[in-house]
């Protein structure tokens, strides 16, 4: 391995705490890591980094050196970023975190359009609901729904998708259809909670004008979007969902729609990047592609 390939290891690994998870971003083996680190050490005389059963973390020593190479690399990508050859054909590897219903229904149905577009950008995707440390999993970028609460990152707004709130004919049948939004504290509702987070999300309507949160009661709550729809497909509850999501169900009838009349403000959704990778030629045409894609799908930004 180069000293070049041996720095960006090095930074993987404590920016993750773990050689794994270092070496699997990396496509090598745990081994050629481990190995690697350790003539780093001796080409330098110091020791880089202290290792437990749990977790790896800087030396002293270490973290100098870790902040430097930070420094050189990030001008070493901003002078690569620079040339007319790169901008124009963006290459590497790229680390993906989407949404999985994003993924699955609207990115990843497309991605073969960016692939032609940029052959020699590699993808690395993951998928889930969870919220994701961009540095310390080596991830590039992120695509989520909801207001960013992570004011170290970029955000950059991909759409405004509009919401319909729905139950099931049975749970209809059951309960009653609410005809008002002040209605649904007579309702159960699917709770739908953020993963590693206490954060809670009530049901939002424009009112007058105005943004208004009701949290109905209800005996359940997921933390996954697929379950929120299941549940309330088995009766569970109300939810309040993006309509793309729901459209198949409201057509067939299994779902139906209840407070049509009382619009939502609307869910946001948001490419979320650090600072230090706004530059990347790769990152910034993916950023662009998926603007476009989301643009066709939702309708532009107003």
């Amino acid at each position: 391995m180069d000293k070049f390939d041996a720095l960006q290891l090095f930074i993987r690994i404590i920016e993750q705490g773990s050689f794994t998870r270092a070496a699997n971003g990396l496509n090598i083996p745990r081994a050629t890591a481990t190995l690697a680190i350790k003539e780093l050490e001796r080409q330098l005389g110091a020791r880089l980094l202290e290792r437990t059963t749990r977790r790896v973390r800087p030396t002293l020593d270490g973290q100098a050196f870790y902040e430097r190479c930070k420094a050189v690399l990030a001008d070493l990508e901003d002078a690569e970023s620079s040339l007319s050859t790169v901008v124009a054909n963006p290459r590497g590897t790229l680390r993906l975190d989407l949404h999985g219903t994003h993924a699955t229904r609207i990115i990843l149905p497309n991605i073969q359009d960016f692939h032609r577009r940029y052959p020699q950008i590699n993808l690395v995707i993951s998928c889930g609901d969870r919220l994701v440390d961009l540095v310390s999993e080596g991830v590039d970028c992120v695509v989520r729904a909801g207001n960013p609460r992570d004011s170290s990152l970029v955000a950059k707004r991909l759409a405004l998708m509009p919401e319909v709130v729905c139950a099931s004919p049975g749970y209809l049948a059951e309960h009653g259809t609410p005809m008002f939004p002040q209605q649904l504290a007579e309702h159960q509702a699917v709770g739908f909670f953020a993963s590693n987070h206490d954060i809670r999300y009530p049901f939002t309507f424009v009112i007058d004008g105005q943004v208004v949160e009701l949290e109905p009661g209800g005996w359940i709550s997921v933390n996954d979007a697929e379950s929120y729809c299941c549940c309330a497909l088995n009766g569970c509850g109300l939810i309040q969902v993006p309509r793309f999501r729901v459209e198949q169900y409201l057509a067939s009838g299994e779902l139906v729609e209840v407070l049509g009349g009382w619009p939502s403000p609307g869910l946001p959704i948001s490419v979320l990047y650090p600072y230090h990778r706004q530059l990347s030629p790769r990152l910034k045409v993916f950023v662009e592609w998926v603007s476009a894609l989301y643009a066709e799908r939702f309708g532009p930004l107003t």
